[in-house]
């Protein structure tokens, strides 16, 4: 993946209360702008470091704080004297072979201030969002206290606050990063609650920003809360560093710290830590094609890509290995994944998952009823690539053993679960394993991990979990026979802030679907919330070059049409562009591979009529599939209706989405 650069020196983006040649600065102001000058960045030095950050005539944050303080007393942002300053006009592009366009534009203004304390830090402007983020320049090892990184917002927003709301063994920091959304002002936030990032503020008048990190790497991640002490402010907090714990939490899966250091990070002195980034937009639809994260993630560490392949998976363990009409005894056993290597085959889907159940207490052992070799090698004659789930702590304790093994079998890859923290000793493991799985040729799915821009640093790592998916549906809470989580309005909001992140692992493609009224979390036989097509949308909506084929092989089979539909969906894409859209309430958006086009819209429980204008189609004339809501749909969430229509890019078309629903088109151009 090069990366073509093209750097100009940028003197009109930088002011400053003094002059920069000479000797050191003490107290002084510097103002970075984007390319395109509707952001101004304003950073002041001295007693503190602070940022603050407008838009336009808009002001995001006021001046807020920014310091990381080392175990020795000192206070990196306080007393600072800036040493040095350079700026820079960056315009670049980096190829992404596996994401939801192909290139990704670079382009931004950059302060870098250096301090004679022996540290940096380094300002980006870009047209949708600032950046910074420290350096240190140091010999041997530096214990970081803490960092602090502020956002004093200018008024009582409301915001999008995706709390920690189930900790793993009630430890506060071990969570699986899968929320809903608090809609609520910044003055109700709970003082004692952490929530994950992205954090989204809606500033008014159509303007919103979004709270975000990339690029963290041998140091923990970062939560947020409100700040008590200071109105409209939040703050980063971050998980000390684990001295000890056991295995506990969810069915002794999660590593449970009973006792944590009084520091969150021990790491090498010379080095650059984790973007603290806002994205800024005019526009919902903004939001929803970002690549801010992307932008300031380390560069791809993988020399050779090419075995790397994105794709979908036929999955056991959502429909709980559910088959009908054979003779066999359906479960976790080979017979029944041969069966789903079989269905695989048929519809060209990539790979099958198997998940969990299947080893004994080490992975180098199935239980009698799974022969691993077998099945891989079946898939092999059908070109089925097998994925095989495992836990982290095992994955971690035998992983020098069982990825080369696993790999010369013929393994595509595993689904490592339950990580379920992001402080420093697991965000290096998880570093490790990415680079272990590369060295071996195997693709990741990590779920209980949010997305930080390692996609791109290992694009290995096909996907994450981090969100609250189809699997909620098998126990969502019900309170006097009525959904106490309302998800088709989730299933909406995520594509805006969630999916800022990366990929997502929602696992979507349930057959069995319901009407709000009709709803029920039945384990054995889940459905899901809205209608068939509000599910076949997602598969273009959701970003996920790893995506989940959730429903049962034999359901898939009885509804032909549909998985027809479902499996000509590339996962990864060279072009996004979001149509329409407004946070919580619906989106619109089309994607591009080669020369096909795919869209989808989805809605909220509100039913809703929208005009998609096909402009972005270019010259000619294209068939487009649809799949649509039945005109019953509103009663049996199953209903949909499927026509073939030509098109062109002067048409524009009224499309009706009912309550949960959603409209999707494959749209191929005609010779």
């Amino acid at each position: 993946m090069r990366t073509k650069l093209r750097t100009i020196i940028f003197f009109f983006c930088i002011f400053t209360t003094a002059t920069l040649s000479g000797g050191a600065q003490n107290g002084k102001s510097y103002t970075l702008f984007s390319p395109d000058r509707k952001i101004e960045l304003k950073v002041e030095t001295g007693q503190v470091v602070t940022w603050q950050v407008n838009h336009e005539d808009t002001e995001v944050i006021h001046p807020s704080s920014i310091s990381m303080t080392l175990s020795n007393g000192e206070v990196l942002g306080h007393k600072a004297r800036v040493s040095k300053t350079s700026q820079n006009y960056i315009d670049s592009s980096f190829e992404t072979p596996f994401y939801k366009k192909s290139r990704v534009t670079d382009q931004y203004n950059q302060l870098l201030l250096r301090f004679n304390q022996q540290y940096s830090l380094e300002f980006r402007a870009y047209n949708d969002g600032v950046a910074y983020r420290f350096i240190t320049h140091r010999k041997g090892e530096l214990t970081i206290l803490d960092e602090e990184a502020n956002f004093r917002f200018t008024a009582d927003h409301k915001a999008y606050v995706p709390y920690i709301e189930d900790m793993r063994g009630g430890e506060r920091y071990s969570y699986s990063f899968e929320s809903f959304y608090d809609e609520i002002r910044i003055s109700e936030m709970t003082t004692d609650s952490l929530a994950i990032v992205p954090l989204l503020i809606d500033l008014g008048n159509g303007k919103k920003a979004a709270i975000l990190e990339s690029d963290v790497e041998n140091y923990p991640g970062m939560f947020l809360t409100v700040d008590p002490t200071e109105k409209n402010s939040i703050r980063a907090t971050f998980a000390p560093y684990p001295l000890a714990g056991e295995m506990g939490g969810y069915n002794m899966l999660n590593f449970v710290a009973t006792q944590r250091a009084d520091y969150i990070a021990r790491t090498q002195g010379d080095r650059t830590y984790p973007w603290r980034a806002l994205v800024i937009s005019e526009q919902d639809s903004q939001l929803a094609n970002n690549d801010m994260v992307q932008k300031l993630a380390a560069p791809c560490r993988i020399q050779d890509v090419s075995w790397i392949k994105p794709g979908k998976s036929a999955w056991d363990w959502w429909h709980n290995y559910n088959l009908r009409g054979v003779d066999f005894k359906a479960g976790i056993n080979t017979e029944s994944y041969k069966y789903t290597v079989d269905f695989a085959a048929k519809n060209q889907i990539e790979y099958i998952i198997i998940d969990w159940g299947w080893s004994t207490t080490t992975l180098m052992e199935s239980i009698p009823e799974v022969n691993i070799p077998e099945i891989v090698a079946y898939g092999k004659e059908k070109n089925v690539g097998v994925i095989l789930w495992a836990g982290w702590e095992l994955i971690q304790k035998e992983q020098d053993l069982v990825f080369p093994y696993y790999s010369r079998m013929g393994v595509k890859g595993f689904k490592v679960d339950f990580f379920d923290s992001d402080d420093q000793h697991m965000i290096d493991i998880v570093y490790e394993m990415a680079q272990a799985a590369a060295d071996n040729k195997l693709i990741l799915n990590l779920h209980g991990m949010k997305a930080t821009g390692i996609q791109r640093t290992y694009p290995n790592i096909l996907n994450f979990e981090g969100v609250k998916g189809l699997e909620n549906f098998k126990w969502a809470p019900m309170t006097n026979g009525q959904i106490r989580d309302d998800h088709p309005r989730y299933d909406v909001t995520i594509p805006y802030i969630r999916m800022m992140a990366g990929p997502l692992d929602y696992t979507p493609g349930a057959m069995r679907n319901a009407t709000r009224a009709i709803y029920r979390t039945i384990n054995d036989n889940p459905m899901s919330q809205g209608t068939r097509v509000h599910q076949l949308a997602m598969y273009i909506v959701y970003e996920a070059p790893f995506e989940m084929m959730a429903d049962s092989p034999t359901d898939y089979t009885r509804e032909q049409e549909c998985t027809d539909f479902i499996t000509r969906i590339p996962t990864v894409f060279d072009e996004t562009i979001v149509l329409d859209g407004e946070v919580a309430e619906y989106i619109v958006l089309a994607r591009r591979k080669g020369n096909e086009w795919y869209v989808g819209a989805m809605t909220n429980w509100d039913a809703r009529e929208k005009t998609i204008d096909f402009s972005f189609l270019g010259e000619g004339t294209f068939q487009a599939e649809i799949f649509r809501d039945g005109i019953n749909a509103d009663r049996d969430a199953t209903d949909y209706k499927k026509e073939v229509i030509r098109i062109t890019a002067n048409d524009q078309k009224t499309i009706q989405m009912y309550s949960g629903g959603g409209w999707t088109a494959h749209i191929t151009p005609v010779n």
